[in-house]
């Protein structure tokens, strides 16, 4: 049985792994609708044009800004990538997001609630370095290069759960 997971990419160093990923989630039988920001476009291609797809079963935000992630709390629907995480919010589609936010970003006095309210409302997170947990972390300033040759896309489509049939 296939899945429906959203890819969001959004405009970090880290896009440039995104087709390793959709590739990844697609080896674990996921069908995947990539929907890429604008400031992402310097970091990867535009999908090719898609017709209407299924609500997705999931979605994966990867990288997740500090932008769009605080564009998110506040409920701000002014592009695709944020129209897709405003949706999953809203309607409880299991939401996972790697976030690539640095540690300069990491002290600004409204990042503390947004992380708070995303993980409130069930977003789940996935270390940029591997692995989950309920707590993400920064990443040092000017690593980005480091942080994409060092990514491992296998261990973030493995991260995500497939959801329970409907019936069995």
């Amino acid at each position: 049985m296939m899945h429906a997971l959203t890819l969001v990419v959004c405009g970090a160093p880290l896009a440039s792994r995104s087709m390793d990923v959709e590739s990844a989630l697609t080896d674990r039988g996921w069908t995947v609708t990539t929907v890429v920001s604008p400031s992402a476009l310097q970091w990867r291609p535009a999908p090719p044009g898609r017709e209407r797809t299924p609500r997705p079963d999931t979605v994966l935000a990867l990288p997740l800004t500090f932008n769009t992630a605080n564009k998110l709390v506040a409920g701000i629907m002014d592009t695709p990538t944020c129209g897709a995480l405003c949706d999953a919010l809203g309607t409880g589609t299991p939401l996972f997001a790697v976030p690539m936010v640095n540690d300069r970003l990491w002290g600004h006095p409204a990042w503390p609630s947004t992380l708070h309210t995303l993980t409130t409302a069930g977003v789940r997170w996935i270390d940029a370095l591997g692995g989950s947990g309920e707590h993400p972390t920064p990443v040092p300033s000017g690593t980005g290069d480091q942080l994409v040759r060092s990514f491992d896309a296998a261990a973030v489509a493995a991260a995500i759960p497939h959801p329970a049939p409907l019936y069995e």
